[in-house]
């Protein structure tokens, strides 16, 4: 859990370096590595700089989006051309979502702070690639243990992606909008959930022999090719490295309005708190998404293929929903709407359990509606003030996704014996954890959350600085930082 430790930088080594401006930061993003105890200027791009390199990240939210929305349709294949037991098949999820519990608190969280942003891109798109080309073997023999190995590569390449992906948007512009611009990345990976099924329905497996796997060979394949592409592209692309002496750079010319003292990463509770959160909603998630379309036959009597589309139904309201929040944060407090979404899938999980017929899948389809928010919200405003700590802090973070390889089998457990509707109390009591985290902002990390939100750090002041100490209202123990600084280094937002 602590590779990469000795990465981290000191906040004494951060204080006495020059502090390159954003221009320094753009001109040497062709670096093939980076030093993570070293700052870069980074952590205070403009939007109009950012814009790029969040844009070819974003792909990369669409692409993992797809694959997440692919699993489903292959468990059902496999199922049928493998004749296997439903809770055999669901070993698919086990095997996806278990990579997540082990690659991003070591290997792939050590390779982003020893190596950065890029490398880490370039070694997950490489890695879910060879997962990719497995499937073809897989399929030739006819394997469930090589499908299942498989899907671990795969998860093992999506896991270090998003070990960098995630902070790299969150902290890759003015940190004002840290997460507006998480949410509406992730936006496209909703997206690419909502169009996998799609696709595989109407073009990958349409018409073809249930026994018939050669669809699933293809397909990857061609997955396998577009993420190699992918991986030339990043090496070449403009991708400005935000270290963790950026980052605790940034959290100090914060201190004024949020309070920041730097804490070794054992006191970070709300960091804590932020996985275990994380850990039961994303568990929560799988398991209401794993149980939809079984959930809906039973309370509406519908057939599977009904029951599917309501679960389409349910996956676009996700979609819409994530752009909604992204809109909402532009003009409200993050922690208010996590809040309110939050609240909102308390309310309709609880009525999914006691409401019966189409009225029941109406109710659980609102809870996709409101869970959209939540994972992108919890995870920038967990890593918020983490300075020097936020690259290890973000892999935990993204470790906890391995709660979707909990909850969804003790979900089915309870369906098995009881029914869909009294099984939704698996996810309501992961709901519930994950409930206790935005009361817990809103009631003790007000400040340091808001602080953020009033930065101007990143944007266009009166004297055309970015990052200004007065304005930024910061520590005077730290304007020793400023040294080398030159006041004509100006970089207008827009």
């Amino acid at each position: 859990m602590l590779f990469g430790k000795k990465e981290e930088p000191e906040l004494a080594e951060v204080l006495d370096q020059r502090r390159p401006s954003n221009v320094e930061a753009m001109n040497q993003v062709h670096r093939k590595s980076v030093s993570n105890k070293g700052l870069t200027g980074a952590s205070a791009l403009t939007v109009r700089q950012s814009i790029l390199p969040i844009t070819l990240v974003t792909i990369l939210f669409f692409l993992w989006g797809f694959a997440y929305g692919l699993l489903d349709v292959l468990n059902a294949k496999f199922q049928n051309s493998l004749n296997i037991t439903a809770a055999k098949a669901g070993g698919l999820q086990g095997a996806y979502f278990g990579a997540y519990l082990i690659g991003p608190p070591t290997w792939a969280g050590w390779v982003v702070r020893k190596f950065g942003y890029r490398w880490t891109f370039i070694i997950g798109l490489v890695v879910y690639g060879i997962g990719a080309l497995m499937f073809w073997p897989s399929a030739v023999y006819r394997s469930f243990a090589g499908f299942c190995g498989s899907l671990f590569i795969v998860g093992s390449g999506l896991s270090t992606l998003e070990t960098s992906a995630n902070p790299f948007i969150a902290t890759c512009g003015p940190p004002r909008l840290s997460e507006f611009r998480l949410e509406l990345s992730q936006s496209f990976q909703a997206i690419g959930s909502v169009m996998a099924p799609l696709l595989a329905s109407r073009v990958f497996f349409k018409n073809t022999d249930p026994q018939d796997l050669s669809n699933v060979q293809w397909t990857y394949l061609g997955i396998a090719a577009f993420v190699f592409l992918l991986a030339v592209v990043f090496y070449f692309a403009p991708i400005p490295e935000v270290t963790d002496a950026d980052m605790a750079l940034q959290a100090e010319q914060c201190a004024g309005l949020t309070g920041y003292v730097d804490k070794p990463l054992k006191k970070q509770y709300k960091l804590f708190f932020g996985v275990a959160a994380q850990f039961c909603y994303v568990g929560a998630q799988v398991g209401v998404a794993s149980q939809f379309i079984k959930y809906s036959v039973e309370s509406a009597g519908i057939s599977d293929a009904a029951g599917s589309d309501r679960y389409a139904l349910g996956q676009g309201l996700f979609a819409i929903g994530r752009f909604a929040a992204a809109g909402l944060m532009m003009v409200m407090k993050p922690r208010w709407v996590l809040m309110a979404f939050m609240t909102g899938v308390m309310i309709f999980i609880a009525a999914a359990m006691g409401v019966n017929g189409e009225g029941g899948v109406a109710m659980l389809c609102l809870v996709l509606f409101f869970e959209s928010c939540v994972f992108p919200t919890i995870f920038t405003l967990s890593i918020r003030g983490l300075g020097r700590h936020t690259k290890r802090g973000s892999s935990w973070i993204v470790a906890a996704v391995s709660g979707g390889a909990l909850f969804p089998s003790l979900t089915g457990l309870v369906a098995d014996n009881k029914s869909y509707h009294i099984a939704m109390c698996v996810p309501l009591v992961g709901f519930f954890v994950a409930f206790a985290f935005p009361i817990y902002l809103n009631t003790v990390c007000a400040q340091e959350l808001d602080g953020f939100r009033e930065s101007t750090i990143g944007y266009h002041g009166e004297d055309g600085e970015n990052g200004d100490v007065a304005r930024e209202g910061r520590s005077p123990s730290v304007v020793h930082e400023e040294k080398g600084i030159s006041p004509l280094e100006k970089e207008v937002a827009y």
